[in-house]
C-alpha cells in the first residue's frame, strides 16, 4: 500500500511495511528526525484515511515507525474496519 506524507522541509510517497491501529511503518531511504510531525493520507477499500502522526523511530536507509496522534473518526472507522477483514 502507499502512503503519502509531508513535513515541513518535505513530502513525499512511500510503501506501507506494517500497518496497525496504533500506526505504521513507512518504507522509506531518507526518514525524518524522531519526533517529527507529519500528516498522512493513503487509500483503503473503504476510502480515504488522513491523520496526523509523529515519528516514534528511524531505521536509517529502510523506514520510519510512526504512531497517529490524530484522526478523525470517520477515518478511524475505515482503518478499523480493514484491520478486522486482515486479520
Amino acid at each position: 500500500m502507499l502512503i503519502a506524507w509531508q513535513y515541513s522541509a518535505g513530502r513525499s510517497v512511500s510503501r506501507v511495511s506494517t500497518l496497525g491501529l496504533g500506526g505504521l511503518f513507512i518504507a522509506t531511504s531518507d526518514p525524518p528526525p524522531v519526533g517529527t510531525l507529519l500528516k498522512v493520507v493513503f487509500d483503503i477499500p473503504g476510502g480515504e484515511v488522513r491523520a496526523r502522526v509523529i515519528v516514534k523511530n528511524i531505521k536509517p536507509g529502510h523506514g520510519m515507525a510512526v504512531a497517529f496522534v490524530q484522526m478523525e473518526q470517520e477515518d478511524r472507522a475505515r482503518l478499523d474496519q480493514l484491520l478486522k477483514k486482515l486479520t
